[in-house]
């Protein structure tokens, strides 16, 4: 159980936790803002390190519906991981403080704006996988497979898409992603709990919103495989 916990929550957890708390820049200051995001590309390489095999076995099997969306979410993923990657080398002003590579403020927002579609994408490839972080949380807190877990679940589901809605708004998300300026920044001097609060729903939102697109995706080609081949 403790090597299940360990491969499938605190890994993803530890990452979730480093980039939510990189977007807190105003409250950290820069220092501690490179350091987290130095610590999150750490992890990630890890992370890649571990799941090699995935991208090894990208050209077996059949490629159905779902399966294309899993491989365009990764590669978007991956392009703009890259991108931030690059900018935060080019505006760094700390751990590489040395050279000083540009003040430019339209790299500055393409860093941001690439943070910002990397925690949805991030929700995103999380709820793929949200059978195992349901499976991985229910090994943790000792709770038998049953009617009643499935129940609280599917609860505590419903609430997370509630709240990641509302969080969202409160955000103000939908600019930020669409490369829109935006006067509109967290005020961390009347509170600062909230805000991480606020970017946790939206990630647990989003991921449970992606879980149930793709079994939707997983249905639909079930019923387009079996309408194929007569019912069977």
């Amino acid at each position: 159980m403790l090597r299940l916990v360990n491969d499938r929550l605190l890994l993803p957890a530890g990452m979730a936790a480093l980039l939510v708390l990189s977007l807190a820049y105003w409250w950290l200051d820069n220092g501690p803002h490179e350091i987290f995001g130095t610590l999150l590309f750490g992890l990630l390489a890890w992370h890649l390190s571990t799941n090699r095999r995935w991208f090894l076995n990208l050209r077996v099997g059949r490629y159905d519906v779902r399966r294309w969306a899993v491989v365009a979410i990764h590669t978007w993923l991956a392009i703009n991981m890259a991108v931030l990657l690059v900018t935060s080398v080019l505006i760094s002003h700390s751990i590489l403080s040395i050279f000083q590579f540009t003040n430019n403020a339209g790299v500055i927002e393409l860093h941001w704006f690439s943070a910002y579609w990397v925690v949805m994408i991030i929700a995103v490839h999380i709820g793929t996988h949200w059978p195992r972080v349901m499976a991985a949380a229910g090994a943790l807190f000792r709770l038998a497979p049953s009617r009643l877990r499935a129940g609280l679940f599917r609860f505590l589901a419903l609430m997370l898409l509630a709240f990641g809605a509302w969080s969202f708004v409160v955000l103000g998300v939908s600019t930020k992603l669409m490369f829109g300026y935006s006067l509109d920044f967290w005020d961390f001097t009347t509170s600062v709990t909230p805000f991480f609060a606020h970017w946790a729903a939206v990630v647990a939102g989003v991921a449970v919103l992606s879980y149930y697109s793709m079994a939707g995706l997983r249905s639909a080609g079930k019923l387009r495989y079996q309408s194929r081949n007569g019912g069977t």
